[in-house]
C-alpha cells in the first residue's frame, strides 16, 4: 500500500467502499474524503501528495470496486455539491453530487421540462456529464449548457461550455484528473402535472423492464452502433445464465445481477465471460459501460 500521509481533518483512512456502490462489493479506500464544499475540496487536494492516486466516486451505480480496494485517495462529493437551484430564466444549476432522479423531480415540480429522463438513471450529475448519460429519447448533451471542473492535481477551476466537451454516445473529454463540481442545464416551461405524469411513466417503465433493488450496476455494456447489447445477449439465449453468485437478469439481458455474497472478482469474471461468449459467437466485442476500479485478477477470465 502507499506510504503517503494525508494530514487533513476531512480525510479518513481504511474506509470500506462497498456501501457506496450498488453492487455493495469492494475493499477499502486507503484514504477517503467527502468534502462538503469547494473550499474543503481544494484544501483536501492541496494537502494530498502529488504522487497519490485520486479516484472520484459518485453514487456508485456504474462501478465495481476491487476486493483489494483502492490504494489512493477516494473523493466522494457531499454537502453543497448536492444542491440544485432553478432560476427564473429556466436554467438549472446544480452540484456534481446531485442524484439525477432528484434533479428530474425538482425540475418537474418547478414546471421545467427536458430533464424528466434523468429519473430513470441512478447516477449523479457529475457522472452524467462524464458519461453523457441518457435514456428515453434524450441525453445529457441535449440539455447541458456548461460545467465547472476542478483539476485534482492543480486544484484549478475551469468552466466549459457543452460544445467544449466533445459529448458523444456515453463519452466526453472530461479528463481522469478532473472533477465535475457544477453543471448548468437549460429547460423549457412545461405543465407541472404533465411533467410529473412523465416522471411516473418512466418510473413504471423502469420497474417493468429492469431489475430493481441493489446488486446490479445498470447497463453493463455500451450499445454497438445501431444495435442493443441486451438484445444481442438475449439472442444467444443467455438470459438467466449463472456462474456462481452472478447471473444475467431474466428481465433485461444487459443487466448482471449478483447475489449478496458475490465478490468484486466474481462480477469481473462474469462480465468478461459474457463478453467473451458474445465475441466468440457473433464476432461483436461489447465494450463495458461499467467501470472496474482497482486491481482484478485478469487471468481468471480465460
Amino acid at each position: 500500500m502507499t506510504r503517503a500521509v494525508i494530514d487533513h481533518s476531512a480525510v479518513s483512512d481504511g474506509v470500506p467502499l462497498g456501501p457506496f456502490t450498488t453492487y455493495r462489493v469492494g475493499g477499502n479506500a486507503r484514504w477517503f474524503a467527502e468534502p462538503t464544499d469547494l473550499e474543503e475540496l481544494r484544501s483536501v487536494l492541496k494537502t494530498t501528495p502529488k504522487t497519490t492516486k485520486i479516484v472520484v466516486l459518485g453514487r456508485g451505480s456504474n462501478v465495481v470496486v476491487s476486493d483489494k480496494g483502492i490504494d489512493g485517495l477516494v473523493v466522494r462529493l457531499g454537502g453543497s455539491f448536492a444542491a440544485v437551484d432553478i432560476r427564473d430564466d429556466g436554467s438549472v444549476v446544480c452540484g456534481g453530487a446531485l442524484p439525477l432522479p432528484q434533479l428530474a423531480r425538482a425540475a418537474a415540480a418547478a414546471g421545467r421540462s427536458g430533464l424528466g429522463f434523468y429519473v430513470g438513471i441512478p447516477g449523479s450529475v457529475g457522472g452524467a456529464v462524464r458519461m453523457n448519460a441518457g435514456g428515453h429519447g434524450s441525453d445529457t448533451a441535449a440539455v447541458l449548457t456548461s460545467i465547472v471542473v476542478v483539476d485534482t492535481k492543480s486544484g484549478e477551476l475551469s468552466i466549459r461550455s457543452v460544445k467544449d466537451l466533445a459529448l458523444t454516445y456515453r463519452s466526453s473529454n472530461v479528463g481522469p484528473t478532473e472533477i465535475v463540481v457544477q453543471a448548468t442545464f437549460h429547460t423549457e416551461a412545461g405543465d407541472t402535472q404533465e411533467l410529473e405524469d412523465e416522471i411516473r411513466s418512466i418510473t413504471r417503465w423502469r420497474k417493468d423492464n429492469q431489475p430493481g433493488g441493489t446488486y446490479n450496476a445498470g447497463s453493463v455494456f455500451r450499445n454497438p452502433p445501431d444495435q442493443h447489447s441486451g438484445a444481442i445477449i438475449d439472442s444467444l439465449g443467455l438470459k438467466g445464465t449463472r456462474i456462481g453468485p452472478v447471473k444475467v437478469s431474466e428481465i433485461h439481458a444487459n443487466f448482471m445481477v449478483a447475489d449478496s455474497d458475490a465478490t468484486a472478482q466474481d462480477i469481473w469474471r462474469f462480465v468478461h465471460t459474457i463478453q467473451n461468449l458474445v465475441q466468440t459467437r457473433t464476432g461483436i466485442l461489447l465494450e463495458p459501460e461499467i467501470v472496474f476500479l482497482g486491481a482484478f485478477e485478469k487471468e481468471e477470465s480465460r
